[in-house]
Order: C-alpha cells, then sequence, then structure tokens
C-alpha cells in the first residue's frame, strides 16, 4: 500500500466504524498512516487494541478506541457528544460497517436476520449521520463516505436483505449529500468491489482468495476522496473505475 509521504490528512480527526478487520481496519490504518487522528469503532476491544498497536508502529501514534455495537442506537449520541467535547469538530466519517447476513430466498428470511441486516446496514448509518452532523458540519471541509455494494443495484437472487440495506444506504447518503449542497460537507457511496474479506469469504466460500484484491488497495483511494482540498464525486464512486475518478478530483 503506498500512502501518501506528505501527510495530507495530518491534523483531520476521522470515525471510522467496522475498524478491527477487513476494508475498515486497512482505512483506518490509511488514515493514520496519512495524518489523521482516528478513532475507531469497533465491537471487540481486543481487536481494537491490535489496530492501536499497529497504527502506534506504523505513526508513533495512538488511535481513540471506540468499543461499540452499532445497533445499540443511544451509543451513538453518547458518542456524537463525547467527540464534540473533546475535538469540536469531526473532518471524515467512514461508514465501514457491516453485516452479510443470510443469502436465501427472501421468502425464507426470518424476521430475526432482516431486522439484522437492516439494522446494522442501515439504520445504524442513519442514526451515525445523525449523530455526526453538528460536527461535519463544524469542519471546514466535512467528509462522510460509506461503503456499498453492486449489489444494490443488481438486486441478485438471494441476497434480498443486504440489497435492500445496500439501497436504502444510497438513497439516504444521496438526500443527505443534497441537503449539504451549501455547506463545506460532502457525503458518497464507495462501492469497493471484490475484496479479501471474511465477509466475502463467506458469500463465496469457493473463490480462490488470491483472485480477489487486498483491502489495503483502497486505503490511497479513501484517502484522496477524504482530502480537505478536493471536491468529491457525488452519488456511488466504484474503486474499479478509480483512474477515471482520480482525474476528476485533480
Amino acid at each position: 500500500m503506498t500512502i501518501p509521504t506528505d501527510k495530507p490528512l495530518a491534523g483531520r480527526i476521522a470515525l471510522v466504524t467496522g475498524a478491527t478487520r477487513g476494508i475498515g481496519q486497512a482505512i483506518a490504518l490509511g488514515l493514520a498512516q496519512a495524518g489523521a487522528h482516528v478513532v475507531a469503532l469497533g465491537r471487540t476491544q481486543g481487536a481494537l487494541e491490535a489496530l492501536d498497536d499497529a497504527i502506534l508502529a506504523a505513526t508513533g501514534e495512538h488511535a481513540t478506541l471506540v468499543p461499540m455495537d452499532l445497533r445499540e442506537a443511544d451509543s451513538l449520541d453518547h458518542l456524537g457528544a463525547a467527540l464534540h467535547q473533546r475535538f469540536g469538530r469531526l473532518d471524515i466519517l467512514i461508514g465501514a460497517a457491516g453485516v452479510l447476513g443470510p443469502l436465501t430466498p427472501v421468502g425464507h428470511l426470518e424476521p430475526k436476520g432482516w431486522d439484522m441486516i437492516l439494522s446494522t446496514n442501515l439504520t445504524a448509518n442513519w442514526r451515525l449521520i445523525r449523530a455526526m452532523d453538528p460536527l461535519l458540519r463544524a469542519s471546514d471541509a466535512g467528509r462522510a463516505i460509506f461503503l456499498t455494494s453492486s449489489v444494490a443495484k443488481s438486486h441478485r437472487a438471494f441476497w434480498g436483505a443486504y440489497a435492500a440495506s445496500k439501497a436504502g444506504l444510497e438513497a439516504i447518503v444521496d438526500c443527505y449529500a443534497d441537503e449539504m449542497e451549501n455547506t463545506a460537507v460532502r457525503a458518497l457511496c464507495v462501492d469497493p468491489g471484490a475484496m479479501r474479506t471474511k465477509m466475502r469469504a463467506l458469500a463465496f466460500p469457493g473463490e480462490d482468495q488470491a483472485t480477489v484484491q487486498d483491502p489495503a488497495e483502497i486505503a490511497p483511494f479513501i484517502i484522496d476522496l477524504a482530502r480537505p482540498e478536493r471536491e468529491p464525486p457525488k452519488g456511488v464512486v466504484r474503486f474499479k473505475d478509480r483512474g477515471q475518478e482520480s482525474a476528476s478530483l485533480g
């Protein structure tokens, strides 16, 4: 992974959900290497501490660790208040947390599975926006970036709940972005494509992991989108189109 050496995010405050594994972990480490102070949110204290060790080894600085289940709604409101008290603003919000849930025909999906997927992938991100909106507005260039998936539009068989959650996420982020048009806040979704993660392995158990990209590959792309001097594109940005997006960001 190649991170710019000029610390393009120096002094920025970045909150990353799903920071203890997969793409979220890679982004958290990349943001820290680019100079941001990372507020890492994850469910497991041990995994958060392992991330902090990696960030400390790479940067000489500690992250702020927040052990939290995103489905505990009131906790996000308390986090917003705590971040306001400590930092007074939030420059970068990365919504990387998500669950796959059961892949099953729509008619066979149990209510418990539906509620788990929607509460994690959609409702929690709405509450995250709600809690962090005042802090993003307090930044000189707030950036809210959420991870989505191609199934939000392809509507693949057996992916009903996951596809619905990502389609809903794209809709609410688009609405929020439109509402922020006359502010310094910008919001968008990023489709990372196939990445070598546990979630991908669950969805495609027979796939050769060597044929898909390492999550670390996306970190420089996210850093570029989060730069305060850049005007990021609107809507959904696909990582595989990064060459075209880099040109538009120049």
